[in-house]
């Protein structure tokens, strides 16, 4: 897990809603009451089932952002984005625009919005998934070249720098 600061505008959404489940310990927020109301989920499976498809789809979005394959098999993420209701909100007095959720499915809307706003700024491509395999942890690469490879060098990248020095 990392301590690096959150990613920078609506991508710290994506990087929450990623890291509701440790992969290492299992744990997953989103099997608690306040883990879902972060998101704005309902208590009903529906809502959370949704939720974790969009998360593990996200997953391997940033994992290929990073160079790496994806986790496991999962709905590719135009797919679950091409769903998100959006509306375009522009202020009549700056003139400036937001895309804004348009109905029942806010938190779908928000990571589509969040997803446009990065992609318009070119930082999406800088939201990786760390490439160790019991991590997985979202994290945004802030290095001048942007190759991060690990959410942590002190975690992951020692432990992997580690094995490559023991596998010699």
């Amino acid at each position: 897990m990392s301590e690096r600061s959150a990613a920078p505008g609506g991508l710290a959404l994506v990087e929450a809603l990623v890291n509701t489940l440790d992969i290492e310990s299992g744990a997953d927020a989103l099997d608690t009451a306040d883990g879902r109301a972060r998101f704005g989920l309902a208590d009903g499976a529906d809502d959370v089932v949704r939720a974790r498809e969009l998360r593990e789809s996200l997953r391997a979005a940033l994992l290929a952002h990073a160079g790496h394959p994806p986790h496991r098999e999962v709905t590719p993420l135009g797919e679950l984005l091409a769903a998100a209701p959006l509306v375009l909100k522009v202020d009549e007095e700056d003139g400036s625009a937001a895309l804004t959720a348009a109905d029942g499915r806010p938190l779908l809307s928000r990571v589509a919005a969040a997803v446009a706003e990065a992609l318009v700024e070119g930082t999406w491509q800088r939201l990786k998934a760390c490439e160790a395999a019991t991590c997985h942890w979202a994290y945004y690469d802030r290095s001048p070249a942007g190759r991060g490879r690990w959410c942590s060098m002190q975690v992951c990248g020692a432990r992997a720098k580690m094995r490559r020095y023991r596998a010699k």
